[in-house]
Parts: structure tokens; sequence; C-alpha cells
């Protein structure tokens, strides 16, 4: 090779070399930029919002009683079934009175007897009182008439009061409706042996009705924008009333988490019979909320949070919010962002704050 093809091939060489040193300390000084990561965002707007609600109850009556006989025995008669109308003082089921008119009739005799007692007490009474007037007896003698005639009349009101009890008792054996209405549950069976106060009918009184629902809690804390509930028939929508709240239960039932809550109906339609499928409609007041959707959420300190991308260097900060309710596809936002700012609602998983992104705008829903 001659010696000048080696100079030019030792200047090549030279010269890569410091172009590889060149690229390399390029690389060190400036490295390749990080991609972006791409994020759909909304712009925060407050709207009124009101949270309708509806649920199913049924027709009960205002007031239902349960009658139970007031004395011991075996029922031997039932005259009234479930769906029956029964008026005030119908007879239903009837006990075994035998017990009972035998109380009666020794209550009689010991009347009877008390009131002889009387007469004779009276008499003596009297005899004496006649005697002292003449200063034929003595004092201690007609005390002593005075205080046995007492005692008799004491016997007598004694004896006269158990016979009124003992009537009283027989008259229990004879189960009577104490309001007109319908009866809605019997639990009587002819040869039962029942105890007092022992439930055996429910009777609905005839008057007002109420529509009966089963309310979550949270909606309990949602006052309705109308103290009117909107009610309508179930099989036929077409068949409406009006009702007001008139009375919500002091207790949760643990099972379904619901409490109980009775609408006074206004007006009770013909075809609202007793339990009769209806459903309850109403709204809450109109609020100031943001409403996003839920993919928009996130949480900073465990409690709920949502990315804003700053207008001025599209970086990326969380902030806590105040969410006023959860809907199926979205959340409601009550605090925490302010009107206008742009909330990320795609793409904000893998962020984190001060995070440059490439905003995609998206217009409020």
């Amino acid at each position: 090779m001659s010696e000048k093809r080696k100079l030019r091939l030792s200047g090549w060489c030279i010269a890569s070399f410091a172009a590889l040193a060149l690229a390399s300390c390029e690389g060190e000084t400036k490295p390749p930029e990080t991609a972006k990561t791409a994020v759909r965002v909304q712009s925060a707007e407050f709207v009124d919002h009101r949270q309708s609600v509806m649920l199913t109850g049924e027709v009960a009556a205002h007031v239902q009683t349960n009658l139970s006989f007031r004395v011991s025995g075996q029922i031997t008669e039932w005259l009234a079934d479930v769906g029956s109308h029964v008026t005030a003082g119908e007879v239903l089921a009837r006990i075994d009175p035998s017990e009972q008119k035998a109380d009666v009739e020794s209550a009689e005799a010991a009347v009877r007897a008390a009131e002889a007692q009387v007469r004779q007490a009276s008499a003596s009474f009297e005899r004496q009182k006649s005697l002292l007037a003449k200063n034929s007896t003595t004092q201690e003698t007609f005390d002593q008439a005075q205080t046995a005639l007492q005692t008799a009349q004491g016997s007598l009101a004694s004896s006269k009061a158990l016979l009124g009890t003992s009537r009283d008792a027989l008259s229990y054996t004879q189960l009577r409706a104490d309001a007109d209405g319908i009866i809605t549950a019997r639990n009587a069976e002819t040869g039962q042996v029942v105890q007092a106060a022992q439930t055996m009918y429910a009777v609905a009184r005839d008057g007002p009705r109420d529509a009966i629902f089963d309310v979550y809690e949270s909606l309990l804390f949602e006052k309705p924008a109308e103290s009117k509930i909107k009610l309508a028939l179930i099989s036929d929508p077409s068949v409406e009333t009006e009702g007001t709240i008139s009375e919500i239960s002091p207790t949760i039932d643990t099972a379904t988490g619901t409490v109980r809550v009775k609408i006074a109906m206004d007006t009770t339609p013909d075809r609202m019979t007793l339990g009769a499928p209806v459903t309850g409609f109403a709204s809450s007041k109109p609020a100031k909320l943001i409403i996003l959707p839920w993919t928009s959420l996130s949480a900073l300190d465990g409690k709920p949070a949502v990315w804003v991308v700053d207008g001025k260097d599209g970086t990326v900060s969380r902030k806590p919010v105040t969410v006023a309710s959860y809907e199926i596809g979205r959340v409601l936002i009550s605090e925490g962002i302010a009107k206008g700012e742009a909330v990320v609602v795609e793409g904000g998983k893998m962020l984190r704050p001060g995070q440059a992104v490439d905003v995609i705008k998206e217009q409020a829903k």
C-alpha cells in the first residue's frame, strides 16, 4: 500500500472517531424527548340538576288493627275470612264460654247471698236504732249493728263488681270488629286453643289510604322540591293521585337497608285497592353541580379526586372533590373544581402530578 493511501485512511478514521465522540457528547447533554400522554378533558360547567326518584310500593290502610280475644279458651266458631268486609260490632269468632258462664252463675249467687246479708243487717240496725231511742239498748250494741250493716253493704258492692267482671269476661268469648273494614289476615281455626291477646284477625279500617314505600336511607337526605308526591297505579299509569309524607320509620330494615315511608293519599281512586302496586315520583330541589363521567374519578389520600390540566403549561395536578351523588356512568361534583377548569375524563390512570399531557377536548355533557 502506498504511503499516500495510508495517510488518507488514517485521516478518515480520525474523522470518524471524532464524529462518534461528538454524537456521544450531544446524547449526554440532550436526551430524547419523552412522548406526552394523550388525555381527553372536559370543561367544568355548573348546571342545575334535579335528582328524580321513582319507587314501587303498595296501597295500605291508614289504620290497621289487630283483633284478639281478651280471655283464653278453645275456638268453637269463626265467621269471617280474609277479604271479608265487616262492620263495627260484627261477631268474627267465638270461643267456648262454659268457664265464663260458670263464673257468671257463681257471681250471681254471691250477689244474692250478699243482698240477703244486707237485708238482715239492715233490719237489725233499724231495730237497734229504735231501741236506742227508747234507751232500751246500749250504744255498743247499736254500734255493732251499724258496723255489721256497713260490712254487708261492702260485701254486696264487691259481689256486684265481681258479677260485672264475670259478665264482661263472658262477652269477651265473642270476638267483634271494632270498626268497619276489610279483613287482611286470619289466624283463627276451629278447635284451636288461644291465649288472651293472641292476634286472631288483622282489619284494615275503611277510610283514608296510604302508599307504603321502602326507601334507601341516602334518599331521605334529599328533600323533595314539592311537598306532594305523585302516585300512579302500575297496571294503569293513567290512574293517578297525590299524597304527602305522613310517617318515616325511625329504624332501618337490616335485611334490605331500607326505611319504611308512608305517603298519606289525598284521594283514593276506586282502582287503588288494598295491596295494589303503585309507583311514587319525586324530584329534589335544583342544585348547582358539575356532571362528569365516572372515568374522571381518581383518589387522593383515600378521598375522591380528579385530574385537572393547567392551561398555561399543559401539566396536570390532582384536586380533591366533594361528590354529591353517584349515578350510573357519571358522578355529580358539588365542590373542589372551579368553573371552566379542564378536567381529565379519559387517560388519567397513569398520570402523575406535574406531568405534561396532550389534550383532547370534549364537550361538557
